[in-house]
């Protein structure tokens, strides 16, 4: 399942809805700087969130939050930084948020938001 591009785009999308259903707008989609990307960057009123979503099929894998490793959290960080520099405005207040979505056989998928999954520089 790794390099699932057609999964990651799927869970991305419900990922953006259950934003949106919580009153966010969906500010970016898969913002690069460099090589890295942040997947969904988000605002609501004075607060933006850059959020990374994992997709799973199964627990074959594990959690899908346990691969927010250290080192894609600094990536995300840089990613974030850039974002801030080029489209921050004074007052905003900023957050990194994940998103599980896990796929079901039937039904809707179930979307885990873990708000505030971890700060500047963990």
């Amino acid at each position: 399942m790794p390099g699932d591009a057609g999964l990651g785009r799927w869970g991305e999308a419900w990922a953006a809805r259950h934003l949106e259903r919580c009153g966010f707008r969906i500010l970016h989609r898969n913002f690069r700087f460099h090589r890295n990307e942040i997947d969904l960057i988000a605002r609501r009123g004075r607060l933006v969130v850059f959020v990374e979503v994992k997709s799973r099929t199964g627990a074959g894998y594990g959690h899908p939050l346990e691969a927010v490793t250290a080192a894609k959290r600094r990536e995300i960080g840089r990613v974030a930084q850039a974002w801030i520099q080029r489209h921050g405005r004074p007052g905003d207040e900023y957050r990194f948020d994940a998103v599980a979505v896990w796929r079901r056989r039937q039904g809707p998928p179930s979307v885990e938001h873990v708000e505030g999954a971890w700060r500047w520089g963990e």
